[in-house]
């Protein structure tokens, strides 16, 4: 485990990913409010994968298009497949975080269209996975964490190599593009709390360029 509670307020994960500490605490309140307003337009819900199995973080989105996942694959959509709705749009707050952040990263220049939400209560996990599913890799991601602590893992360009394990706090942002852009990450069970603005709950924002 990396355990990362120490003076340093920015980490290098990987070539071109980084952690940086605490960077969202500025503006937890007013992103914790934005996830409410987005989740009263286009409900949390747990996808189903292609395989067939429902997904044990429940997710909404906003932004131009969201990630969405059934029987027939994984893909961006302009509309919550629930509503038939257009996604809410996103939020001043999380553009400027996510764009701000990705420039104290290196990645000049980022602009989202698509925030995947997800929301983990406890026992909810994330298995390795890679952000593929984006037309442009030149792009980083921007994740946000909120909310109860988290043990992420951060791998390699293959499932089988072997994840750092860093622990997530409330108002900490991780970026990664470049060489890490591709790497299988993931998250762990999360453990049970109660977070004194979230509850027993973790929310993650993602930021991606989708189309």
């Amino acid at each position: 485990m990396l355990d990362l509670f120490d003076s340093r307020e920015r980490v290098v994960l990987a070539d071109q990913a980084v952690l940086m500490r605490g960077r969202a605490l500025g503006v937890d309140e007013a992103l914790l409010a934005a996830i409410d307003a987005i989740a009263g337009r286009a409900p949390f819900r747990r996808m189903v994968t292609p395989g067939g199995f429902e997904m044990s973080v429940a997710m909404t989105n906003c932004g131009r298009v969201g990630w969405v996942t059934d029987r027939t694959g994984y893909r961006y959509a302009p509309r919550d497949p629930a509503t038939g709705e257009p996604w809410p749009e996103m939020p001043a707050a999380f553009a400027a975080l996510a764009h701000d952040a990705a420039a104290e990263a290196g990645f000049a220049d980022f602009v989202p269209d698509a925030c995947l939400v997800n929301c983990y209560e406890p026992g909810a996990r994330l298995s390795l996975h890679q952000d593929k599913d984006e037309q442009d890799y030149r792009h980083p991601v921007v994740s946000v964490s909120l909310g109860l602590p988290a043990t992420f893992q951060f791998g390699g360009l293959k499932r089988s190599d072997r994840p750092l394990k860093v622990s997530l706090t409330h108002g900490d942002v991780v970026v990664w593009g470049g060489p890490s852009r591709l790497v299988f990450h993931g998250v762990l069970a999360l453990k049970d709390g109660d977070h004194p603005l979230a509850g027993r709950r973790r929310l993650n924002l993602t930021f991606r360029k989708a189309l």
